[in-house]
């Protein structure tokens, strides 16, 4: 069993920026990857960033030079920076974990933490 907790969701103008945090709590050392998704209203859940445990990185397209994502094995976090926000970036962002193959594969969600991009 694998706890996430998102915070750092906040109101924030176009072009500022966010620092999203997923701290993850039980069986760490079973999760491989791990991920921000999210959801805007009426649109289906997307891929904004994911990274292994490696600290291999992947993108979406429409994030790539502006989100980063980063991961501290040690404190069990991973973290979004999102920089020059737009109002398409509005969404509830999620944060997931995958557990290698090996112990099943399983992908686990937090609740989520709103991220509202307005002026």
């Amino acid at each position: 069993q694998v706890t996430l907790v998102e915070s750092g969701g906040n109101l924030v103008q176009p072009g500022g920026s966010l620092k999203l945090s997923c701290a993850a709590s039980g069986s760490i050392f079973r999760v491989n990857a791990m991920g921000w998704y999210r959801q805007a209203p009426g649109k289906q859940r997307e891929l904004v960033a994911t990274i292994t445990r490696g600290l291999y990185r992947n993108y979406a397209d429409s994030v790539k030079g502006r989100f980063t994502i980063s991961r501290d094995n040690a404190k069990n976090v991973v973290y979004l920076q999102m920089n020059s926000l737009t109002f398409e970036d509005t969404a509830v962002y999620l944060c997931n974990a995958v557990l290698f193959p090996s112990y099943g594969g399983q992908t686990y969600w937090g609740q989520g933490t709103q991220v509202t991009v307005s002026s």
